[in-house]
Order: structure tokens, then sequence, then C-alpha cells
């Protein structure tokens, strides 16, 4: 099973949701396979029911499945882990106090584990209390460089930056680019990333130097009423894509 994932020009993979395993198919060929699809952990009851529908994503997609927490839902941590054990995927959502525990029951180092830091108001510094607990307590303050220190600590592949949202959104999401490019670290900017933007933030990440981008695209591109994402909004946002890398 290929735990790989598929980047454009060894730069750039897609996240999108898939609400059914034809949305994956869909939007896997939309994106010519530089993408991974995410499917909520959150969304299933036990284990098993998990497992066995992540697995026809898989098998549709050539493993392009991003397990994912729900909403970033720390809660769903031990889970994802869980899940990923079996699943070997190519990608995988965590919390940042999960990304060991994840690594761990992969048994590999291929698949790319993302660690969610959150913005903090101050440029250079990030919040690194995204657990189950620590999302409870005061924030956990700590230098963008510090993070991913800790994260290579952890097996970690990447900095899950979220959200994209706030009064010094820009500045701060430059300061954590540039530190990803200068650490050999991934970078996945999420949160109310959407078709106007989108240029704006990946451009920011490859100019910086990042070597491998991993943009989410979620709420913005689904069909509310389908609850489907709509492929020709992924189409779009693959145009994005080529058109970024070809500056």
């Amino acid at each position: 099973m290929n735990k790989t994932m598929n980047y454009l020009e060894n730069r750039l993979c897609l996240n999108v949701l898939a609400h059914s395993v034809d949305n994956a198919i869909e939007c896997y060929e939309a994106a010519e396979g530089h993408i991974v699809l995410g499917v909520l952990s959150k969304n299933y009851d036990t284990d098993e029911a998990a497992i066995n529908d992540m697995k026809r994503y898989a098998a549709a997609t050539n493993n392009a499945l991003s397990v994912g927490l729900g909403a970033g839902d720390p809660n769903q941590s031990a889970m994802v882990s869980r899940l990923s054990k079996v699943l070997q995927p190519q990608h995988v959502n965590q919390v940042f106090t999960g990304v060991g525990t994840s690594r761990a029951l992969l048994g590999q180092d291929e698949t790319v584990i993302n660690g969610l830091v959150s913005p903090t108001g101050t440029v250079g510094m990030v919040n690194i209390a995204t657990g189950p607990l620590s999302s409870q307590s005061a924030a956990g303050i700590v230098p963008i460089e510090t993070a991913i220190a800790l994260l290579k600590d952890m097996g970690g592949s990447s900095i899950k930056y979220f959200n994209m949202k706030g009064l010094n959104h820009i500045e701060e999401y430059k300061a954590v680019a540039e530190a990803c490019a200068k650490y050999d670290f991934y970078l996945e900017p999420t949160g109310g990333i959407d078709l106007e933007n989108f240029e704006e933030i990946v451009t920011i990440a490859v100019d910086a130097g990042v070597e491998k981008i991993i943009p989410h695209v979620y709420s913005s591109i689904i069909d509310k009423k389908t609850g489907n994402t709509r492929v020709e909004d992924v189409k779009s946002l693959f145009v994005m894509m080529k058109a970024i890398l070809n500056k």
C-alpha cells in the first residue's frame, strides 16, 4: 500500500474533506492525484466502523487517505492514532500532544503526521497546548522554532497551523512559513482558507521556501445541500496550485 503522498512538482498537495467514496474519487481525479482526502474519525461510533469505511476510501484513491480528528477535536486524538496503526494512511491529523503516539503506532516514517498549533497574536510565537487536557489549560506559548523541534522529537512531519483568521494572521503565518523552511519542516495551513485567499496563503509558503506544503480547504468548498466537496472548486484550486509553482 502506497504510504507516500503525491505532491505536485514534489511541493504541493491539497487536503479536502470527502463526504463519500464517490466524492473522494471525483476530487482525487480533479486534482490529478495531488490530493489527500480527509475522513473524520469523529463521524464514527467505533474504531471498527471507522476502519471498515476508511478502507473503502483508501482502496478507491490509491491510499490518498487523511485520517482526521473532526473540527480539530482533541478528544479524537487517541482514536486517530489507533485507526492509523491499522490503516497505514498517507496522512494523519493530530493535536500537538498526539504526534508521538501516532508515529509509534504507525511503526514507519513515511506517513505524514501533522501537529496542531495555533496563533497567539504575537509574531514568532505559537500555542502548542492543543491536546485533550492541555487545550483546557493556560496556553502553552513557545517560539515556532521550539514547536518544530518538539514535533521532530516526536516523529512529526509538519506544522498544522490553525487557523488562518485573526488580526495578525498573515504576519504570524509568514514567520511560521519562514521557520518551517529554515528547519526543513512541512507546513499545513488550515482554517478559513477559500478560493479567494488560497493563492496568497500558498504563495507565502512557496516563496518562503517550505519544502512541502499541504493546504487544507474544507467548509468553504462544501456544498451545503449535499455535504459534498465541490469538484469544480477542487479543479479551480488545482489550477491555482499549478500557476503558483510556475510563476
